[in-house]
């Protein structure tokens, strides 16, 4: 299988398939577990929802691709919701990553699909009509080899390409700088 291609695969096997690095890790990875037993996690009206998103990277020049959250106002990963149906974190971010950059060409950092980079539990404001909510986001990375070919998909979430030490220094999230140094430790991608 190549890193664009993939089976389809669940959530549970997507949290099979990931180590958890700290307590915070254990502890949202333990609680999307028992969510899974009780509740669609894949429905946006639920409380807490499964989300996937990417970080685009064009390893030649170490940089990533950050595009602008009109919402939670601030340079975040690309990244979204499931559609009705989608079962694969992966394939959601990959679904996602493309939509929002216009890249066509992206894939997997490696040979073959990797597991999530990091999964975490991140609060989401209440919005219009909207409660505050949660996602579960399940976070991977993608490669390109057209940096160049990016297009936004609207005036109002721009896309900048950024030095990722820079990206590291300039994050105000913590859960985003936390998943940018994994990709900065990850000689395999960079």
């Amino acid at each position: 299988m190549s890193g664009t291609e993939r089976g389809t695969e669940t959530i549970e096997r997507a949290l099979d398939t990931y180590v958890a690095r700290d307590a915070a890790e254990v502890a949202d990875v333990a609680r999307l577990r028992a969510l899974l037993q009780r509740e669609d996690v894949c429905d946006r009206s639920t409380p807490v929802h499964v989300t996937g998103s990417a970080l685009v990277v064009f390893p030649p020049t170490r940089t990533v691709l950050l595009r602008w959250h009109p919402r939670m106002r601030m340079w975040m990963q690309v990244g979204g919701h499931f559609d009705a149906g989608e079962t694969d974190p992966w394939l959601v971010a990959m679904r996602e990553a493309r939509e929002e950059t216009g890249l066509t060409d992206l894939h997997a950092a490696g040979a073959t699909a990797e597991p999530p980079v990091q999964i975490v539990i991140v609060p989401v404001p209440a919005h219009g009509d909207e409660p505050a909510h949660e996602h579960a986001d399940f976070r991977y990375v993608f490669v390109t080899d057209t940096p160049t070919a990016i297009t936004a998909e609207s005036p109002d979430a721009r896309l900048r390409w950024v030095d990722l030490t820079q990206a590291i220094d300039e994050t105000v999230e913590e859960n985003l700088r936390v998943f940018l140094s994994r990709v900065e430790e990850s000689a395999a991608i960079l």
